[in-house]
Protein backbone atom coordinates (compact mmCIF):
# COMPACT_ATOMS: atom_id res chain seq x y z
CA UNK A 1 0.00 0.00 0.00
CA UNK A 2 1.15 3.56 -0.79
CA UNK A 3 -0.69 5.04 2.15
CA UNK A 4 2.35 6.17 4.17
CA UNK A 5 3.86 8.23 1.36
CA UNK A 6 0.41 9.44 0.32
CA UNK A 7 -0.22 10.79 3.81
CA UNK A 8 3.12 12.57 3.74
CA UNK A 9 2.40 14.19 0.35
CA UNK A 10 -1.08 15.28 1.42
CA UNK A 11 0.27 16.80 4.63
CA UNK A 12 2.97 18.71 2.78
CA UNK A 13 0.36 19.88 0.28
CA UNK A 14 -1.46 21.48 3.23
CA UNK A 15 1.86 22.90 4.48
CA UNK A 16 1.39 21.36 7.91
CA UNK A 17 3.78 19.61 10.27
CA UNK A 18 3.29 16.11 11.61
CA UNK A 19 2.64 17.65 15.03
CA UNK A 20 -0.17 19.86 13.66
CA UNK A 21 -1.89 17.01 11.83
CA UNK A 22 -1.56 14.71 14.82
CA UNK A 23 -3.19 17.33 17.06
CA UNK A 24 -6.01 17.89 14.54
CA UNK A 25 -6.70 14.14 14.52
CA UNK A 26 -6.25 13.65 18.29
CA UNK A 27 -3.23 11.40 17.74
CA UNK A 28 0.26 11.46 19.20
CA UNK A 29 2.97 12.70 16.89
CA UNK A 30 4.79 9.36 17.10
CA UNK A 31 1.63 7.47 16.10
CA UNK A 32 1.03 9.65 13.06
CA UNK A 33 4.72 9.59 12.14
CA UNK A 34 4.59 5.79 12.25
CA UNK A 35 1.78 5.78 9.67
CA UNK A 36 3.69 8.09 7.32
CA UNK A 37 6.92 6.12 7.65
CA UNK A 38 5.22 2.76 7.17
CA UNK A 39 6.17 1.49 10.62
CA UNK A 40 2.47 0.94 11.40
CA UNK A 41 -0.62 0.44 9.23
CA UNK A 42 -3.74 2.45 10.11
CA UNK A 43 -6.91 0.56 11.02
CA UNK A 44 -10.27 1.24 9.40
CA UNK A 45 -11.19 3.93 11.93
CA UNK A 46 -7.95 5.79 11.22
CA UNK A 47 -8.43 5.44 7.46
CA UNK A 48 -11.87 7.06 7.76
CA UNK A 49 -10.33 9.87 9.82
CA UNK A 50 -7.58 10.46 7.22
CA UNK A 51 -10.13 10.36 4.41
CA UNK A 52 -12.30 13.00 6.09
CA UNK A 53 -9.33 15.16 7.08
CA UNK A 54 -7.65 15.24 3.67
CA UNK A 55 -10.95 14.99 1.78
CA UNK A 56 -9.74 12.03 -0.25
CA UNK A 57 -11.67 8.76 -0.80
CA UNK A 58 -10.29 5.83 1.20
CA UNK A 59 -9.91 3.78 -2.00
CA UNK A 60 -7.66 6.49 -3.52
CA UNK A 61 -5.72 6.86 -0.29
CA UNK A 62 -4.94 3.14 -0.19
CA UNK A 63 -4.63 2.20 -3.86
CA UNK A 64 -3.24 5.21 -5.72
CA UNK A 65 0.32 6.48 -5.79
CA UNK A 66 0.11 10.24 -5.31
CA UNK A 67 3.82 10.49 -6.13
CA UNK A 68 2.92 9.95 -9.79
CA UNK A 69 0.19 12.63 -9.86
CA UNK A 70 0.47 15.43 -12.39
CA UNK A 71 -0.19 19.01 -11.33
CA UNK A 72 -3.63 18.89 -12.96
CA UNK A 73 -4.47 15.79 -10.90
CA UNK A 74 -3.35 17.58 -7.74
CA UNK A 75 -5.48 20.56 -8.67
CA UNK A 76 -8.53 18.30 -9.03
CA UNK A 77 -7.73 16.76 -5.67
CA UNK A 78 -7.41 20.22 -4.09
CA UNK A 79 -10.86 21.08 -5.42
CA UNK A 80 -12.31 17.87 -4.05
CA UNK A 81 -12.87 16.54 -7.58
CA UNK A 82 -11.94 12.86 -7.72
CA UNK A 83 -13.91 11.80 -10.77
CA UNK A 84 -11.95 11.39 -14.00
CA UNK A 85 -14.05 14.02 -15.80
CA UNK A 86 -11.75 14.18 -18.84
CA UNK A 87 -11.72 10.43 -19.32
CA UNK A 88 -7.93 10.37 -19.30
CA UNK A 89 -7.81 7.04 -17.51
CA UNK A 90 -9.07 3.99 -19.31
CA UNK A 91 -12.65 3.14 -18.42
CA UNK A 92 -13.30 -0.48 -19.28
CA UNK A 93 -16.76 -1.02 -20.77
CA UNK A 94 -18.05 -4.55 -20.96
CA UNK A 95 -19.79 -5.19 -24.28
CA UNK A 96 -21.85 -7.99 -25.78
CA UNK A 97 -21.20 -9.03 -29.39
CA UNK A 98 -23.01 -11.34 -31.80
CA UNK A 99 -21.59 -14.31 -33.75
CA UNK A 100 -20.18 -11.91 -36.36
CA UNK A 101 -18.39 -9.86 -33.67
CA UNK A 102 -20.85 -7.01 -34.21
CA UNK A 103 -21.30 -5.05 -30.99
CA UNK A 104 -24.85 -5.25 -29.68
CA UNK A 105 -26.86 -2.73 -27.70
CA UNK A 106 -27.58 -4.01 -24.21
CA UNK A 107 -31.09 -3.16 -23.09
CA UNK A 108 -31.49 -2.53 -19.38
CA UNK A 109 -35.03 -3.71 -18.51
CA UNK A 110 -37.05 -1.96 -15.82
CA UNK A 111 -36.56 -4.89 -13.42
CA UNK A 112 -32.78 -4.88 -13.87
CA UNK A 113 -32.31 -1.11 -13.61
CA UNK A 114 -32.01 -1.10 -9.81
CA UNK A 115 -28.89 -3.26 -10.01
CA UNK A 116 -27.18 -1.30 -12.77
CA UNK A 117 -25.03 0.87 -10.47
CA UNK A 118 -23.26 -2.25 -9.21
CA UNK A 119 -23.48 -4.42 -12.35
CA UNK A 120 -22.71 -1.91 -15.12
CA UNK A 121 -19.22 -3.39 -15.64
CA UNK A 122 -19.98 -6.97 -14.61
CA UNK A 123 -20.02 -9.41 -17.56
CA UNK A 124 -22.29 -11.78 -15.63
CA UNK A 125 -24.86 -8.98 -15.18
CA UNK A 126 -24.69 -7.83 -18.78
CA UNK A 127 -24.65 -11.18 -20.58
CA UNK A 128 -28.18 -12.08 -19.44
CA UNK A 129 -29.68 -8.79 -20.64
CA UNK A 130 -31.73 -8.52 -23.84
CA UNK A 131 -29.74 -7.14 -26.77
CA UNK A 132 -30.52 -5.67 -30.18
CA UNK A 133 -28.76 -4.11 -33.14
CA UNK A 134 -29.40 -0.81 -34.96
CA UNK A 135 -27.46 -0.81 -38.25
CA UNK A 136 -27.68 2.97 -38.75
CA UNK A 137 -25.64 3.73 -35.61
CA UNK A 138 -21.87 4.26 -35.74
CA UNK A 139 -19.73 1.16 -35.21
CA UNK A 140 -17.07 3.32 -33.57
CA UNK A 141 -19.21 4.27 -30.60
CA UNK A 142 -20.68 2.39 -27.67
CA UNK A 143 -24.45 2.39 -27.13
CA UNK A 144 -26.74 1.11 -24.43
CA UNK A 145 -30.51 1.29 -23.90
CA UNK A 146 -32.02 2.50 -20.60
CA UNK A 147 -35.57 2.35 -19.19
CA UNK A 148 -37.48 5.55 -18.44
CA UNK A 149 -39.43 5.86 -15.20
CA UNK A 150 -41.77 8.73 -14.38
CA UNK A 151 -43.10 11.74 -16.27
CA UNK A 152 -40.25 14.23 -15.90
CA UNK A 153 -39.04 14.16 -19.53
CA UNK A 154 -41.95 14.50 -21.98
CA UNK A 155 -42.43 13.62 -24.77
CA UNK A 156 -40.45 10.55 -23.60
CA UNK A 157 -43.01 8.72 -21.48
CA UNK A 158 -42.65 6.12 -18.75
CA UNK A 159 -41.94 2.69 -20.17
CA UNK A 160 -39.85 4.06 -23.05
CA UNK A 161 -36.30 2.92 -23.75
CA UNK A 162 -33.67 5.59 -24.45
CA UNK A 163 -30.76 4.54 -26.66
CA UNK A 164 -27.69 6.53 -25.66
CA UNK A 165 -24.02 6.92 -26.59
CA UNK A 166 -21.29 6.48 -23.98
CA UNK A 167 -19.40 9.68 -23.13
CA UNK A 168 -15.77 9.21 -22.13
CA UNK A 169 -14.80 12.87 -21.62
CA UNK A 170 -17.46 14.67 -19.57
CA UNK A 171 -15.84 18.04 -20.28
CA UNK A 172 -17.08 17.78 -23.89
CA UNK A 173 -20.75 17.65 -22.88
CA UNK A 174 -22.54 20.79 -24.07
CA UNK A 175 -25.07 22.43 -21.81
CA UNK A 176 -28.61 21.59 -22.92
CA UNK A 177 -27.75 18.03 -23.96
CA UNK A 178 -30.25 15.32 -22.93
CA UNK A 179 -28.34 12.52 -21.23
CA UNK A 180 -28.71 9.37 -19.23
CA UNK A 181 -26.80 10.06 -16.00
CA UNK A 182 -25.96 7.10 -13.77
CA UNK A 183 -25.45 8.32 -10.21
CA UNK A 184 -24.38 6.52 -7.04
CA UNK A 185 -27.50 7.59 -5.13
CA UNK A 186 -30.29 7.82 -7.72
CA UNK A 187 -29.20 5.21 -10.20
CA UNK A 188 -30.39 5.83 -13.77
CA UNK A 189 -31.88 9.27 -14.48
CA UNK A 190 -32.75 10.90 -17.81
CA UNK A 191 -32.31 14.68 -17.78
CA UNK A 192 -31.23 17.70 -19.78
CA UNK A 193 -27.66 18.32 -18.59
CA UNK A 194 -25.96 21.67 -18.03
CA UNK A 195 -22.19 21.43 -17.68
CA UNK A 196 -20.92 23.32 -14.60
CA UNK A 197 -17.65 21.42 -14.17
CA UNK A 198 -15.50 24.52 -14.59
CA UNK A 199 -17.30 26.48 -11.88
CA UNK A 200 -18.36 23.99 -9.20
CA UNK A 201 -17.43 20.49 -10.42
CA UNK A 202 -21.10 19.64 -10.95
CA UNK A 203 -23.82 19.09 -13.51
CA UNK A 204 -27.23 20.69 -13.28
CA UNK A 205 -29.94 18.21 -14.20
CA UNK A 206 -33.18 19.63 -15.59
CA UNK A 207 -36.48 18.07 -16.63
CA UNK A 208 -38.56 19.05 -19.65
CA UNK A 209 -41.56 18.84 -17.32
CA UNK A 210 -41.44 22.21 -15.52
CA UNK A 211 -43.13 20.68 -12.46
CA UNK A 212 -39.74 19.20 -11.52
CA UNK A 213 -37.07 21.61 -10.25
CA UNK A 214 -33.47 21.48 -11.52
CA UNK A 215 -30.85 20.11 -9.14
CA UNK A 216 -27.08 19.74 -8.96
CA UNK A 217 -25.09 16.51 -8.94
CA UNK A 218 -21.39 16.63 -8.11
CA UNK A 219 -19.10 14.84 -10.56
CA UNK A 220 -17.81 12.62 -7.74
CA UNK A 221 -21.30 11.15 -7.40
CA UNK A 222 -21.60 10.21 -11.08
CA UNK A 223 -20.67 6.78 -12.40
CA UNK A 224 -21.45 7.12 -16.12
CA UNK A 225 -22.94 9.61 -18.60
CA UNK A 226 -24.59 8.56 -21.88
CA UNK A 227 -25.75 11.06 -24.52
CA UNK A 228 -29.28 10.67 -25.90
CA UNK A 229 -29.46 9.27 -29.44
CA UNK A 230 -33.09 8.14 -29.89
CA UNK A 231 -35.86 6.42 -28.01
CA UNK A 232 -38.39 3.63 -28.38
CA UNK A 233 -41.81 4.52 -27.01
CA UNK A 234 -44.97 2.50 -26.26
CA UNK A 235 -47.04 5.62 -27.02
CA UNK A 236 -47.39 7.91 -30.02
CA UNK A 237 -46.40 11.45 -28.97
CA UNK A 238 -49.22 13.97 -28.98
CA UNK A 239 -49.15 16.15 -32.08
CA UNK A 240 -49.59 19.84 -31.34
CA UNK A 241 -50.41 22.28 -34.12
CA UNK A 242 -49.62 25.98 -34.04
CA UNK A 243 -52.10 28.67 -35.12
CA UNK A 244 -50.80 28.77 -38.71
CA UNK A 245 -51.16 25.00 -39.10
CA UNK A 246 -54.71 25.09 -37.70
CA UNK A 247 -55.67 27.97 -39.99
CA UNK A 248 -54.23 26.19 -43.03
CA UNK A 249 -56.07 22.96 -42.15
CA UNK A 250 -59.40 24.84 -41.82
CA UNK A 251 -58.86 26.54 -45.17
CA UNK A 252 -58.11 23.22 -46.85
CA UNK A 253 -61.18 21.65 -45.25
CA UNK A 254 -63.36 24.57 -46.42
CA UNK A 255 -62.00 24.20 -49.94
CA UNK A 256 -62.78 20.46 -49.95
CA UNK A 257 -66.37 21.15 -48.77
CA UNK A 258 -66.78 23.83 -51.45
CA UNK A 259 -65.46 21.51 -54.17
CA UNK A 260 -67.82 18.77 -52.96
CA UNK A 261 -70.85 21.10 -53.10
CA UNK A 262 -69.93 22.18 -56.63
CA UNK A 263 -69.63 18.56 -57.73
CA UNK A 264 -73.06 17.69 -56.26
CA UNK A 265 -74.82 20.57 -58.03
CA UNK A 266 -73.63 19.51 -61.43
Amino acid sequence: MEIGNNLKLLRKRLKKSQEEVAQDLSLTRSTYSGYENGVAQPNLESLVAFSDYYKVPIDDLVRKDFESFSESEWERLDKGLYADVKGQKLRVLTSVVDQNEEELIEMIPMKASAGYTSGYADPDYLKVLPTFFLPFLSKNKKYRSFPIIGDSMPPVVEGSQVVAEYIQNWMTIRSGTPCIVVTKDEGIVFKVVHNLLDTNQSFQLCSTNTFYKPYLVHANDIIEIWKFVNYISPELPEVKMNDNDISKSIQELQKEIHDLKVALTR
